[in-house]
């Protein structure tokens, strides 16, 4: 025989979109200005840094955080300030 439960509980889970902060090739900026505003803004260790700068060299484009809109806002808006182009997508 199952018992029944006493109470009937509901789980409210909380659905937050996680966004991308994409970091764009120029050929203005150079790779040790790349790799040092990554490290500053991004928080990101010197070789995370140093590859995400190959990748956006190679591929044109490369994901540098992940993350709720409103965390990455102020990193995309950093990162222009650096004269680098960056988006939120």
């Amino acid at each position: 025989m199952i018992a029944e439960p006493k109470e009937k509980t509901s789980v409210k889970t909380k659905v937050t979109e996680e966004y991308s902060l994409v970091l764009y090739n120029d050929d203005v900026n150079s790779f040790d200005h790349v790799i040092n505003s990554l490290m500053a803004i991004c928080s990101l260790e010197l070789m995370e840094s140093e590859q995400c700068a190959w990748i956006i060299h190679t591929n044109g484009r490369c994901a540098v955080s992940h993350g709720v809109y409103s965390e990455l806002e102020p990193k995309c808006t950093a990162l222009l300030d650096k004269g680098l182009s960056a988006k939120i997508e």
